[in-house]
């Protein structure tokens, strides 16, 4: 078994440099400040509806059960970001990155990729060959992102711009672009 993912580390410069960002693992007692994070980082989209859906996609249990490989990382009181990951239970080569949210004041310092980088390492380390991700198809940022971050998009029943899409992944009308990246 990997040693769970934890400990502090510094990522970039973020402005102002007031102190360094720690990195750890998050803990049950975290869970109202990502649930604060999901209303305050995405005000304006989808209104009410947007908002409950963020918060049910990290709900409490993945604070319980599934915080060995994840993430949470924090400037001082400030939460900048954090990462909810895990080992699949179910494809024994893989790990699995379920939601990833950055602080829009932290965005462009590099601390996406570090917790993505923290969580690769996890994986190699349990001997996992590969992570997979999903994001929506109109999510320009995060398909850029993850493209970026060398995965690849998995070829899909339909196209949103150009890029292949999972027509229900999710359930009725909730497509995704699902992700898959190969680790060396």
């Amino acid at each position: 078994m990997p040693k769970p993912l934890a400990g502090s580390g510094s990522v970039g410069r973020v402005h102002p440099p007031a102190t360094e960002i720690s990195i750890r693992q998050p803990i049950e007692a975290d869970y109202p400040r990502i649930q604060a994070a999901l209303r305050d980082w995405w005000p304006d989209q989808l209104g009410g509806t947007g908002a409950t859906e963020r918060a049910l996609l990290v709900p409490r249990l993945f604070l319980q059960h599934f915080t060995e490989g994840s993430l949470f990382a924090e400037q001082g009181d400030e939460v900048r970001g954090f990462l909810i990951g895990f080992l699949s239970a179910t494809k024994i080569d893989e790990g699995y990155i379920h939601f990833v949210g950055v602080n829009p004041a932290a965005r462009g310092t590099g601390l996406a990729r570090e917790l993505y980088g923290r969580f690769f390492e996890y994986c190699r380390a349990a001997g996992r060959t590969s992570v997979r991700a999903v994001t929506s198809p109109g999510n320009d940022v995060s398909y850029a992102f993850h493209t970026a971050l060398g995965f690849a998009a998995e070829p899909g029943e339909r196209e949103f711009d150009g890029r292949p899409v999972q027509p229900d992944y999710d359930g009725p009308g909730l497509d995704r672009v699902s992700f898959v990246k190969v680790l060396n």
